[in-house]
């Protein structure tokens, strides 16, 4: 089993840039044609991590996609997976989601037995992840398929102690999930709150739609800020380069002085 390259990678990018860009690609929304043109965009904007997945593939070959974009690039590919239908042995790691926020025993240990023997199989290293769903302001197709009910966006509190707890189970990373296309944003109170009651990075994605909004993440606590929706516009991918320097805010620092 692949033991913690991607995570340990992760970290050390924390420690030497102060948080990290994660680009959420969706395999239905980005077509496989689209790559060539798109991956050097990627490597120029200094993305940290390439996330594959989707709530629903409809349309496209989960596997082929990781395939084809990992064979283009040289940014860590990390499977974000909507099912235990989307694993790839094509893919650098996969975030092992537990969605700590629910009760549906399915999404916190039921699917993860099923999956957990083909990931060791296909050597793909697992980075366990407390998924905590967060209101927005609609029913995300996160909250809908999960069958599991968001923290109230007004209990920072609330949000902390679950974090506080899958920490102490050991998870690895704690995900502050608003859902795709969010009309709110995790609000900063609670990204403050969970930020100073664990001690691993807080991971921070929904409704993200610029640099000034992932600025105020950053700030609040989050070490990781997740963009998808915002970038299914092509016309958008001109702003990746600011939405990195911004995350990158010690490299910033240091270029400044």
């Amino acid at each position: 089993m692949n033991q913690g390259k991607i995570y340990n990678y992760i970290l050390q990018g924390i420690e030497k840039k102060g948080a990290l860009f994660f680009l959420l690609l969706d395999p239905d929304k980005t077509r496989v044609d689209q790559l060539e043109k798109l991956v050097p965009e990627f490597e120029a904007s200094d993305i940290d991590v390439l996330l594959i997945g989707g709530s629903l593939i409809l349309d496209s070959d989960f596997n082929e996609f990781v395939r084809i974009i990992k064979s283009k690039t040289k940014i860590p590919v990390v499977i974000f997976p909507g099912g235990v239908e989307q694993v790839s042995p094509y893919a650098d790691a996969i975030l092992f989601l537990s969605i700590v926020s629910g009760r549906n025993p399915e999404n916190l240990i039921g699917k993860h037995v099923i999956a957990a023997p083909l990931i060791r199989r296909i050597n793909l290293e697992p980075i366990s992840t407390a998924y905590i769903l967060v209101e927005s302001g609609k029913t995300t197709t996160a909250e809908f398929l999960s069958n599991s009910k968001p923290i109230p966006r007004h209990k920072p509190d609330l949000a902390a102690a679950h974090a506080l707890a899958a920490e102490y189970l050991g998870m690895k990373l704690i995900y502050l999930e608003a859902g795709s296309g969010a009309e709110l944003t995790v609000p900063e109170e609670m990204i403050y709150a969970v930020s100073k009651i664990c001690s691993i990075p807080v991971v921070v994605g929904g409704g993200i739609r610029s640099p000034e909004v992932a600025r105020k993440k950053i700030e609040a606590g989050a070490k990781i800020v997740v963009v998808g929706n915002h970038f299914d516009d092509p016309e958008n991918f001109n702003q990746l380069k600011e939405f990195t320097s911004t995350v990158h805010y010690k490299l910033k620092a240091t270029k400044e002085v």
